[in-house]
C-alpha cells in the first residue's frame, strides 16, 4: 500500500476531530490565495465540446507573454502541476536525483514511483523548489548547473523578478508553474510545464490529448491575459503577510521564512499550536520532521477576526 503523504488541507479530518461545520473553518493549511482570480463568463462549448487546438494556443501565447517564456524554450499544461510532477521522471534519462529538503514531498514521491534512486548527489538530476515550500529559500542561477534540472516556480509568481524562466531555454532543464496557488483556483486543476522541447514532447506525448478542460483553458487564459489584477494581488499579498508577521511575534512566535502566500514560524510546541487553533477552527499546518515548525497560510480579507481571536 501507498504511505499517504502529508499535505495541507482536510477539513474533513480537522471537523472529525475537533468539530463544527465547514463554514466555520479557516483554512490556514495551503499557500492558495484566499482572494481568487474573479470567474470569468464562459462560452458554452467549454463544457460541452472537446478541447480545440486554437484553444489550447491561445492558452500557450498567454502563458509565455505573461512569464516571459523564451523563443526556444516549449510549453505543455496539464491538470495541475501535480500531475507533471508525477509524469517527469518517465520521460527524463534514469539516475540519481538530488531533491534538497526539507521540500514540497510529491517530487521525492514520484522519482520514487519511477524507480529513481534518491540521493545528494547533484551530478546527473536536480530539482529546486523556488522559492521553498515551506521555509522560502531562493535559488539563483549559478546553483543550477545539473545536466537535468526540474525548477519548481509554483510559488514564485508572487515574486517574479527572482523568476529563473530564462533558464527554461537551457538544455534538460524545466521550470514548472502552477496556476491554482497565485490565483487562487486549486479545484481548476491547471499547471504548466516549460523547458526543453526534446523534454516536453516526451512529457506530452505521456499526458494524452485534452489533458486541460475547456474550463481550465478558458480560464486560465483569461487570468493570464490580466496583467493588472496580478500586480494588484501581489500588493494585497505583501500586505497581508506583514500583518500575519506582526500578529504572530505578538505572540511569541519567530518568522523562519515563507512566501507572500504563506509564512512559516517557530514556535515551542508545533502541535500544541496546531491544536489550540483547531479547537478555535482555524487548520494550520504542522511537519512531522520539525516539531516546532508552524505554517499558515493567509486569511480571506473577510476571515482575520476568527484568526486574531484564535490567537
Amino acid at each position: 500500500m501507498t504511505k499517504a503523504r502529508d499535505h495541507g488541507g482536510g477539513i474533513d479530518a480537522a471537523i472529525a476531530c475537533f468539530g463544527g461545520a465547514r463554514s466555520d473553518w479557516l483554512d490556514l493549511s495551503t499557500g492558495i490565495n484566499p482572494a481568487p482570480y474573479p470567474m470569468p463568463a464562459m462560452p458554452a462549448d467549454a463544457w460541452t465540446a472537446l478541447p480545440d487546438k486554437a484553444a489550447f494556443a491561445r492558452l500557450y501565447a498567454l502563458a509565455r507573454r505573461f512569464w516571459n517564456v523564451p523563443d526556444d524554450a516549449a510549453i505543455v499544461g496539464a491538470t495541475g502541476a501535480s500531475a507533471i510532477i508525477a509524469a517527469l521522471p518517465r520521460v527524463i534519462p534514469q539516475g540519481e536525483v538530488c531533491i534538497p529538503g526539507p521540500t514540497y514531498n510529491e517530487h521525492g514521491a514520484a522519482f520514487d514511483a519511477a524507480d529513481w534512486r534518491l540521493g545528494q548527489d547533484p551530478s546527473h538530476m536536480l530539482v529546486a523548489v523556488h522559492p521553498n515550500n515551506p521555509d522560502g529559500r531562493i535559488w539563483q542561477a549559478a546553483e543550477l548547473t545539473t545536466p537535468h534540472t526540474i525548477i519548481d516556480e509554483s510559488f514564485c509568481d508572487v515574486t517574479p523578478d527572482q523568476s529563473l524562466i530564462h533558464l527554461a531555454a537551457r538544455p534538460g532543464t524545466v521550470v514548472l508553474k502552477s496556476f491554482g496557488k497565485f490565483w487562487g483556483l486549486a479545484g481548476l486543476r491547471l499547471g504548466f510545464a516549460i523547458g526543453d522541447p526534446a523534454i516536453i514532447a516526451r512529457l506530452t506525448d505521456l499526458l494524452g490529448p485534452w489533458q486541460i478542460s475547456g474550463p481550465a483553458l478558458s480560464i486560465g487564459a483569461e487570468a493570464l491575459a490580466d496583467p493588472q489584477w496580478a500586480d494588484q494581488t501581489r500588493a494585497r499579498l505583501a500586505v497581508d503577510a506583514a500583518r500575519m508577521d506582526d500578529l504572530l511575534m505578538a505572540s511569541g512566535a519567530e518568522v523562519l521564512g515563507g512566501t507572500t502566500l504563506f509564512r512559516l514560524y517557530k514556535v515551542q510546541d508545533a502541535t500544541a499550536a496546531h491544536d489550540h487553533l483547531a479547537r478555535h477552527h482555524v487548520l494550520s499546518r504542522i511537519f512531522p520532521y520539525a516539531p516546532d515548525w508552524l505554517r499558515l497560510g493567509l486569511p480571506a480579507p473577510d476571515r482575520w477576526a476568527q484568526l486574531e481571536n484564535a490567537l
